[in-house]
């Protein structure tokens, strides 16, 4: 077959990703976007140009080889696509399916000058989707045994990146986890129906087969403090996300029916409240109600998606700006829309009331319009005047963000941390002021996105590595 010349490749369109009808979906926690075929993936993989100079690469926070992957996918050569995926993503069918890929390595994409980006995000879940259910995870060779122990706290996705790296690196590796399963916020956070639980376990089941060694149910700072931890470690990879919801800080937020997004999606994803009673942790039944979820972030739009398919009546977001400054992705909120998630866009909450035996009932709200750009860069919401609404309401889920959880602070006093309790790290080696402790990910930088605590990890298992080798220099 002869090889397309560029004006070729610019002439194929971005092929749609299949996905399940929103009729059907809202009634199932099954996948929604249903993913490429092979004669798909190989026609959207043609569309790439192979820039000589290429942006994508520099936009992906773990910089993966993405002109090198995707043409081994046009080629037919599914097994090499796979490989050149995981030399720099320790979690590529979870990164396909999460990725903010328009905000990074598509957006830079020189096709999007003109035109559509290359679907580089659904190509990447398509290769590791088809090593997975083809010929199994491919085991990635590891270097010869240093002797060197490393502790990783925390199994979310800057642990998980960090874990992959090193144990390649050939040093011994543990990782921490508090719940009773590996992810972090992949397993609790992250709806069924964004990302299949069983991708998650698969991913981690490949890198307990290159060695990892897990220990679930293990609170660092609780169970063993890091001090105690580097009495048997060589070095120590703090990677605890940001576990500590943010509530509105209104009254009523006390009654019964007002649930933090870490909360109910927890509930939901890790404990399989959807299938109470057949699994033992309930939650409050949403069944022919009125749900109202605060925020406009990704988790929000799962929280307000997962109420759907627990039966509300009426799913609703409610969120003080417009939906131009909302910081989730594009998808979710279409796919929000689609499945029919009321928006209330310019509403503030002002007080939350109940019934005289502490349920929750109504809410209270301001109509904002927008102002001058705040720290953010985004218009400030400014309250109108008078204009207050009482709404009836059963459920609210506040998902407004989170902060970090003062355990690894609260037990380490020599660690240093800024005014939000998040640790404060050099940004080129992700050491803490602590000989021997690293740190990335939510717990550095704050709430952000999962491939963003991949870099972080990816970062600090270089620096890692190199310190195991020196550490009088450090």
């Amino acid at each position: 077959m002869a090889e397309l010349t560029p004006k070729e490749r610019m002439a194929i369109p971005r092929h749609k990703m299949p996905e399940q009808d929103p009729n059907e979906r809202i009634k199932n926690f099954l996948e929604v976007n249903l993913g490429y075929d092979e004669e798909t993936a190989r026609r959207e993989a043609e569309r790439c140009l192979q820039c000589k100079k290429p942006a994508c690469i520099a936009g992906c926070p773990v910089s993966v080889k993405i002109p090198d992957f995707i043409k081994m996918i046009a080629e037919g050569k599914y097994k090499e696509a796979a490989a050149i995926l995981k030399e720099d993503n320790a979690l590529p069918a979870v990164c396909g399916r999460v990725c903010p890929q328009e905000e990074q390595c598509e957006k830079v994409c020189i096709l999007a000058k003109k035109g559509q980006p290359v679907a580089i995000g659904y190509l990447e879940r398509w290769a590791a989707d088809w090593e997975r259910q083809t010929i199994g995870l491919q085991i990635a060779e590891t270097k010869p045994k240093t002797g060197r122990k490393v502790a990783i706290v925390g199994g979310g996705p800057a642990g998980l990146s960090c874990a992959g790296d090193l144990i390649q690196m050939g040093h011994d590796v543990t990782v921490f986890e508090a719940l009773h399963e590996i992810g972090g916020v992949l397993i609790y956070g992250i709806p069924e129906f964004r990302l299949p639980k069983e991708i998650v376990r698969a991913e981690v089941e490949g890198l307990k087969k290159l060695g990892v060694n897990f220990i679930t149910n293990y609170i660092i700072g609780l169970t063993e403090t890091v001090d105690e931890l580097l009495q048997r470690f060589d070095a120590v990879f703090l990677g605890v996300g940001a576990g500590l919801p943010y509530f509105l800080g209104v009254p009523g937020e006390h009654l019964n029916g007002v649930y933090s997004s870490n909360e109910f999606l927890t509930r939901v994803n890790l404990m399989r409240a959807y299938e109470f009673p057949n699994a033992d942790t309930p939650i409050f039944n949403i069944k022919g109600k009125t749900v109202v979820v605060f925020g406009g972030g990704n988790t929000a739009m799962d929280a307000v998606r997962t109420s759907l398919r627990l039966d509300a009546k009426r799913a609703i977001i409610c969120y003080r700006r417009t939906e131009a400054e909302m910081p989730a992705r594009i998808e979710e909120v279409h796919h929000a829309k689609e499945e029919g998630v009321e928006f209330m866009l310019l509403y503030a909450p002002l007080e939350l009331r109940g019934d005289e035996i502490g349920n929750l009932r109504e809410m209270v709200v301001q109509k904002m319009q927008l102002g001058e750009p705040d720290a953010s860069g985004r218009r400030r919401p400014i309250p109108i005047p008078n204009a207050i609404e009482t709404i009836p309401v059963d459920v609210v889920v506040v998902a407004i963000g989170n902060g970090s959880n003062p355990i690894i602070s609260s037990t380490t006093p020599d660690l240093k941390v800024n005014k939000w309790g998040n640790i404060l790290v050099d940004e080129n080696t992700m050491k803490t002021n602590k000989k021997g402790v690293f740190a990335g990910g939510d717990i550095v930088t704050g709430g952000a996105t999962v491939i963003l605590a991949m870099g972080a990890g990816r970062k600090a298992a270089a620096a890692i590595d190199e310190y195991l080798k020196n550490p009088d220099v450090w």
